[in-house]
């Protein structure tokens, strides 16, 4: 079915592929507002939380990493803007954007500050079918670029623009959540958004791409943690995020120390992502996560850091194109101040509960290094 929306300064078409529905895997759970202290409530900009992208959060539930903070992970609602909104109307605390719409929130005069960045590197790539992947983006100008959700447009437009592609040649195609892979594999669209982790799922789905990945162009910041800026101004709240952070950052660092075990505690945590997945693609898709997470650590030396001049890069080329208008300053909405808090958590014990992690018998037989050669 093809249906036609505006995002933008360009018309974006809906499709559907064919026996697919765009519906989202899963739905906001409800409308209360969110927990009070000692509590966090966490949101997905994905419609789902059944995927391995949230890896730290479930090794930190396991291992108890969060402490005493009562902590709930929701899938949100598929539209890309949802997760901003949720925060904003006291129905999440926690919210999971792009950078894109971050910034569209910011130009919304939503109130809102990133506290923790997730993505060093760039999660972002472009799919296209085998045998059609150009040389370069700049051959995309002309061509159709097919995303699970309409508001993702806010991803690519900066992404394209800092590539030096001329986006006003660019025709986005709406394919709906989760069907879009599908919609680019049956020919309706040129390219597809996508990003770390999606990869090694799609193939164990059967949609076997070629990639241009945003690590090897792009030096924009990916997805981060944002909060609400009245949150992160009350000492005794802003003390609550910073120890949620670091069982975030714990996680992430058992993820780095011990892949197939972070895997694994996924897996069991979601058994219907078997279906999708043998344990060999699974822990790819993880591993190209952990490779988005840890990006860049050279710079940024701590898990949660934001480089300052990444997100300045990003913001510029916003106003740029039209989409950012609000005028705002770099270092009034990103913010480093809990880093620190994050990463001091016991690294002795994350280490020994990574090294001690019983391994079934599928997860030992993953070959890591293997794994690591091909992404």
């Amino acid at each position: 079915m093809i249906g036609q929306t505006m995002i933008g300064r360009r018309r974006l078409l809906t499709l559907t592929a064919a026996g697919v529905t765009a519906t989202a895997f899963g739905g906001f759970s409800g409308i209360r507002p969110a927990h009070a202290a000692e509590s966090v409530r966490w949101v997905s900009p994905r419609g789902t939380v059944e995927v391995l992208d949230d890896y730290p959060y479930w090794v930190g539930k396991k291992f108890g990493y969060f402490g005493a903070i009562e902590t709930t992970l929701e899938p949100g609602p598929s539209d890309a803007t949802a997760t901003v909104k949720l925060v904003d109307q006291n129905q999440a605390d926690v919210g999971y954007p792009s950078p894109g719409v971050f910034s569209l929130a910011l130009t919304q005069g939503i109130p809102l500050v990133s506290a923790f960045h997730m993505g060093g590197a760039d999660v972002f790539d472009f799919a296209f079918r085998k045998g059609e992947k150009p040389a370069d983006l700049k051959a995309l100008e002309g061509k159709t670029v097919v995303l699970g959700s309409a508001g993702w447009q806010s991803i690519c437009d900066p992404m394209l623009k800092a590539a030096g592609v001329d986006i006003t040649k660019i025709m986005y195609v709406e394919g709906g959540w989760p069907a879009w892979g599908t919609v680019l594999k049956e020919g309706k669209g040129d390219a597809a958004l996508a990003w770390e982790g999606l990869r090694a799922q799609w193939k164990g789905q059967g949609l076997d791409f070629d990639y241009i990945l945003g690590r090897d162009f792009s030096k924009l910041p990916a997805n981060s943690f944002v909060m609400r800026k009245a949150d992160f101004e009350d000492a005794a709240k802003k003390e609550i995020y910073g120890r949620y952070f670091q069982g975030w950052a714990a996680g992430l660092e058992f993820g780095k120390l011990n892949p197939r075990a972070a895997t694994q505690i996924v897996m069991e945590q979601f058994p219907g992502l078997g279906s999708q997945m043998t344990p060999d693609v699974a822990v790819e898709s993880m591993m190209q996560l952990a490779n988005v997470f840890a990006g860049r650590m050279d710079e940024r030396k701590k898990w949660g850091f934001h480089l300052m001049e990444s997100w300045q890069k990003f913001f510029d080329v916003g106003r740029e194109i039209g989409q950012i208008t609000a005028d705002f300053k770099t270092e009034d909405v990103v913010k480093n101040d809990l880093v620190d808090m994050a990463n001091s958590f016991d690294a002795a014990k994350v280490k020994a509960d990574a090294d001690g992690f019983a391994l079934s018998d599928a997860y030992k037989a993953v070959n890591v290094e293997e794994i690591a050669k091909r992404i």
